[in-house]
């Protein structure tokens, strides 16, 4: 479903301050749906497609990336990460530990950046994991970064130099805008509210659509309707750079048809609400992290 969102929608603009600082060779480890996009944004912005690998083990999914992106590919992991001044998690929480393990053995001595996308799993895992110290990055994109569009938190041991920041900041911005993190425990709140947040935002469409839908208006003009609605406040916040609250006031006329929504929303406890769904997602991550122990 994803990968054929990605091929409907045109890619938003890779942003112009995604040089990315001693790349070198880029390894990913899977070539999913994110890795899909990322490798999309940085050759969008400029790395060469000759520098980048990915390590999959999916035949299908390796002829795609090839074929769509000229990219190196390999069935196996070793092969894809040996040499790369950068290696990319990619994979499901559940394998890294395994993955690590492999990699860890696989590069030898040398000390590539390590950047996890891998939900829940913590900094100290991974090191563990790979059996020595390493710079290491954890960042948490969400689906938006398929068309450029993404948000991404990052964090970064003490290993990390100055280059290994920028490196990955510009790893990550050329798929949309990111935020550095300053404690590792909040990631799991940034899980919660950008990682999972795109599906917030169709449940709101969603629910939009039906409800309209349920007025008589009919649904492929509710869906447009909604979803339009949705892009175009969307832009003006990310745009104007005031708060949210600003703009809600601005559109909400004393006793008008605004006020009068929005007073329902309040006397349903939607704040409430929305507060008790990015708690049981936090709570959710801390679980994830905790498996790992």
């Amino acid at each position: 479903m994803l990968v054929q969102l990605q091929h409907r929608l045109d890619p938003m603009p890779s942003n112009p301050e995604t040089q990315i600082p001693n790349a070198g060779t880029i390894a990913f480890v899977g070539g999913g749906n994110m890795a899909r996009s990322l490798i999309g944004a940085l050759i969008r912005g400029g790395v060469a497609p000759r520098s980048i690998r990915v390590a999959e083990p999916d035949a299908a999914t390796r002829d795609a990336l090839a074929r769509d992106f000229g990219v190196g590919t390999h069935a196996g992991n070793a092969d894809a990460v040996r040499g790369a001044g950068t290696i990319v998690l990619a994979i499901k929480p559940q394998v890294l530990e395994a993955v690590c393990a492999e990699l860890g053995r696989a590069i030898g001595d040398a000390a590539p950046l390590i950047v996890s996308i891998a939900a829940g799993i913590r900094i100290e895992q991974i090191e563990r994991w790979i059996g020595r110290p390493l710079p290491v990055v954890r960042a948490m994109p969400n689906t938006p970064a398929l068309i450029g569009a993404g948000a991404t938190g990052l964090i970064a041991n003490a290993r990390a130099s100055a280059d290994d920041r920028a490196r990955a900041e510009a790893m990550l911005g050329a798929a949309g805008r990111t935020a550095w993190i300053g404690r590792e425990d909040l990631m799991d709140t940034v899980t919660a509210l950008s990682g999972s947040g795109p599906a917030y935002f169709f449940l709101l469409v969603e629910a939009l659509e039906d409800a309209a839908a349920a007025q008589g208006l009919p649904r492929e003009t509710a869906r447009m309707l909604a979803s339009q609605t949705c892009l175009g406040a969307g832009r003006m916040l990310a745009q104007s750079g005031e708060a949210p609250s600003t703009l809600r006031e601005r559109v909400t006329s004393p006793g008008g048809t605004t006020a009068a929504a929005l007073a329902a929303f309040d006397h349903g406890g939607l704040r409430k609400l929305v507060a008790t769904a990015i708690a049981a997602a936090t709570a959710r991550g801390r679980e994830l992290s905790a498996r790992g122990n």
